[in-house]
């Protein structure tokens, strides 16, 4: 390129500043005119909506096609297929520890600051929960009776098992697989360019997302629910920012603090899109190309964990059940206690990384404790913010898992994550 590239801003600068921006504009919109009919068919759910609706179904346009190439390459390119049972068992078993200690810090907290306020104003409370399926129906569906609709459907737990087991034969022929091989690890490369086309357009859809959220977020909302709110924001903060550090550090000897610094601008995605599907182009670059994460640890690794692994929405799971039952003035026993760590822990595997699903997933877990699902409508009013927030989570414990399986299996560039200056490909574009 021509431009000097010394002068010329990074990516995740700009990103930075499409979000600031959004939110002055948006900022400026709402109390200079508030109420008013032309700002919003125009802006809010006009020129807003349409940049950040563009870059978000762009986004999700390619989670199919990279999920399930990226991992049938991520297991046919695996030297020894007995490797596909090790990475698998460390990856879920790392996932579902980290829930875990997710949903028992959350009912610590909760139990600890008792967010909930049995004053608080409780008619007017609806909400319509979509039934959840049960974990034996979850461990159903895990195998699609058919591929192809499974793809179109967008069922991420059956495109991910159809592509390792689709991988694992490709491993198993070896070179009478090969052209097979070769054909995938050329579209993986394709899958990839396209994620560099649609992340120029980032910083623009970015500023839409964050201007019409300002606009429509009831600001007001926060009055009766501060509380709450506060509490699942510093559990969350605190499990991206101390526990997947310490694990990092702990089980792969690296640097935390250098994992934290080159997971900023895949978190301000996460938190733009508060979607962890749609930010896994994001994610993957970033793991290989700053991380030093292998392709064949992260294609495998990070598909599967956008979408069994979601700490954030088991935090937001804990605190607002523990949140409810304060306010409607029920106890909750011991036993509840453990029934919810269990419920919530299996729940997020089969809650789907997309805006706004932990809610019905939380809604099973009330109702597996005995609370009112009505309560639900308590949180609405700022559960979008923190579903951003919990996005944010959720990426950065697919990454951290990524790193620490890599290590473990000696597929890790330990140059490229020490080195400050490894730029992802999108960065570099």
């Amino acid at each position: 390129m021509s431009l000097n590239s010394a002068n010329k801003m990074g990516l995740t600068a700009k990103i930075l500043l499409a979000m600031v921006a959004g939110f002055l504009v948006a900022l400026i919109l709402r109390n200079a005119l508030p109420g008013n009919a032309f700002v919003d068919t125009v802006f809010t759910n006009g020129i807003f909506n349409v940049m950040g609706a563009l870059f978000v179904s762009a986004l999700r346009m390619l989670v199919v096609p990279l999920v399930f190439v990226s991992l049938v390459c991520g297991t046919a390119n695996l030297s020894e297929p007995s490797k596909l049972g090790r990475l698998g068992g460390k990856t879920v078993g790392l996932y579902l520890l980290t829930t875990a200690i997710a949903i028992s810090l959350a009912l610590g907290a909760a139990l600890l600051f008792h967010p909930g306020n049995a004053t608080l104003q409780q008619q007017d409370m609806a909400f319509q929960a979509t039934e959840a399926p049960s974990l034996a129906q979850v461990v159903i569906d895990l195998v699609p009776r058919n591929p192809l609709a499974a793809m179109v459907e967008g069922n991420m737990l059956q495109i991910i098992v159809f592509a390792i087991v689709f991988g694992f034969a490709i491993a198993q022929l070896g070179d009478k697989a090969s052209g097979v091989r070769a054909l995938f690890t050329e579209l993986n490369e394709v899958v990839l360019k396209i994620v560099n086309i649609v992340m120029a357009i980032a910083p623009y859809g970015v500023f839409g997302l964050i201007a019409k959220l300002t606009l429509t977020l009831p600001l007001d909302t926060f009055q009766s629910v501060f509380n709450y709110f506060l509490l699942v924001l510093g559990v969350l903060l605190f499990h991206a920012l101390v526990i997947y550090p310490l694990l990092v550090s702990l089980l792969s000897g690296l640097n935390p603090v250098i994992f934290l610094k080159k997971m900023m601008g895949v978190q301000m995605y996460a938190f733009s899109t508060a979607s962890s599907a749609a930010t896994l182009p994001v994610t993957m670059d970033n793991a290989n190309s700053r991380l030093g994460v292998d392709n064949r640890v992260g294609s495998f690794t990070l598909p599967l964990g956008a979408t069994v692994n979601m700490d954030g929405t088991a935090i937001m799971q804990g605190v607002a059940t523990v949140f409810i039952a304060q306010v409607f003035g029920i106890d909750l026993s011991m036993t509840d206690m453990l029934m919810v760590i269990l419920t919530a822990t299996l729940a997020s595997i089969g809650t789907a990384g997309v805006p706004g699903v932990g809610l019905i997933m939380l809604a099973m877990v009330l109702q597996q404790v005995g609370l009112p699902v009505e309560g639900i409508a308590l949180i609405l009013g700022v559960d979008r913010l923190l579903d951003m927030v919990r996005t944010a989570v959720n990426v950065t414990g697919d990454s951290a898992v990524s790193v620490i399986v890599a290590k473990s299996e000696e597929n890790l560039d330990k140059a490229v994550y020490d080195d400050p200056m490894a730029a992802s490909e999108m960065q570099k574009a």
